[in-house]
């Protein structure tokens, strides 16, 4: 039977850290591994125009069931994500992700809509069709934080690959967490696959990570990790700034600089009231790191990619954290590189460093990949030795076919 949690008040900053610190990390032996894909999407006889938010949804319930059992969601600017169960290893999040994706697209297609599985929509102005209180709080929110144009084109011009994977046992979860942050540009760099955003060329390989570098530090910038990494979590929370807070009617956006350990100190007053831990549950899902812990690792730094690529994106992640030798090579090679997103962003696998360490982890990983992920790992090791990411084939495809045409076959 279900429980419900009990919702108490909070009355000062060390009980919110309290119950921030209880649910950062479990103790859980590695293995288990959660993938999401989002995916843009794209009116076959109006690439230009966003789909219709009645339109995602009515093609949606024509989605026979899954054998994979994702579910479906849309962001804010209508690309659709699917999101898989835990998997009790990767080639099964792997294989169960891919059947998935092969139907929703194959769904869309026969409706008329593309899926293009890109980090950010190359062709589009920024527009959301997303409804929601949450989307609607949000953009209020950035915007008088002075994030406004970039919060638009976050919420609906990106997409992502999401790899969710175990913390750990409690020995580890401090490693673990770093080690996941240390590989993320030289992740980023191999994934880059948004080279474009509204119909232009932004000189960089990566716009996706482009755009979160220029959002609020305060809630999207990498955790400065200590010897306590729960500890290191709920700090970073408590001085993120308070988004928004629900209410009956949805959900009222907070347009002033509150960090939550004002709220909770008596500081300032939101909603009339002190928060409570369904408050601080909820705005701990509006802090966007690149590596968020929910009892697992959120990795959030992939840009979401075609079907020739993710799959061994999605394993060399995976076996950067999960295989102890990788892991130990993945440390090695990423080690001067952790703070590298900007070079990521902009050149990706064109700066040396990054190649390097890039051809060292995809070697690692394709070393121990299962058989049935051979082709896939030998196509990135290829890919990656030419110094090539996904943003440089849809660059080629962009220049033979036009925008058009190679966004709406980017799934392919």
């Amino acid at each position: 039977m279900a429980t419900t949690a009990t919702v108490e008040t909070l009355s000062n900053a060390d009980e919110a850290a309290e119950h921030i610190a209880r649910q950062s990390f479990a103790d859980a032996h590695v293995g288990t591994v959660g993938l999401e894909l989002e995916s843009h999407t794209v009116e076959l006889t109006a690439p230009h125009r966003r789909v219709t938010w009645r339109r995602l949804h009515d093609v949606a319930d024509t989605v026979p069931d899954l054998p994979g059992s994702s579910a479906i969601t849309f962001e804010p600017g209508g690309a659709v994500e699917l999101s898989g169960p835990p998997r009790a290893d990767v080639w099964s999040a792997i294989s169960s992700m891919r059947a998935d994706h092969e139907i929703l697209t194959s769904t869309y297609r026969d409706a008329g809509i593309a899926l293009a599985s890109l980090g950010t929509d190359p062709l589009r102005a920024p527009e959301r069709v997303n409804p929601g209180a949450r989307y609607a709080a949000m953009a209020s929110h950035f915007g008088a934080a002075g994030y406004g144009e970039t919060a638009l084109q976050m919420m609906t011009c990106t997409a992502s690959l999401q790899v969710n994977l175990q913390s750990g046992t409690p020995r580890q979860w401090r490693d673990r967490f770093a080690l996941a942050q240390r590989i993320g540009p030289t992740m980023a760099a191999l994934s880059a696959s948004s080279p474009m955003l509204a119909g232009r060329r932004t000189g960089r390989q990566n716009t996706r990570q482009w755009i979160w570098e220029k959002l609020d530090p305060r809630r999207c910038a990498p955790v400065e990790i200590g010897s306590d990494p729960s500890e290191s979590w709920a700090r970073y929370a408590l001085r993120a700034p308070v988004m928004l807070v629900r209410n009956k009617d949805g959900a009222e956006a907070v347009v002033t600089h509150v960090p939550f350990e004002s709220w909770v100190d008596g500081s300032v007053q939101l909603a009339g009231r002190a928060p409570t831990t369904e408050d601080l549950d909820y705005h701990l899902t509006t802090l966007f790191p690149p590596v968020r812990p929910r009892r697992w690792l959120e990795l959030r730094y992939l840009d979401a990619a075609p079907d020739w690529w993710w799959p061994a994106l999605a394993f060399t992640v995976v076996a950067a954290l999960d295989h102890p030798q990788v892991a130990d090579i993945a440390a090695e090679a990423v080690e001067p590189l952790g703070d590298a997103w900007e070079v990521a962003a902009r050149v990706g696998l064109a700066d040396p460093a990054l190649h390097a360490a890039g051809r060292r982890l995809v070697s690692a990983a394709s070393a121990v990949a299962p058989p049935e992920l051979a082709a896939d790992m030998a196509f990135l090791v290829e890919r990656v030795e030419q110094g090539r990411c996904p943003a440089d084939d849809f660059i080629d495809n962009v220049t033979e076919y036009g925008v058009e045409q190679a966004f709406s076959g980017a799934t392919q």
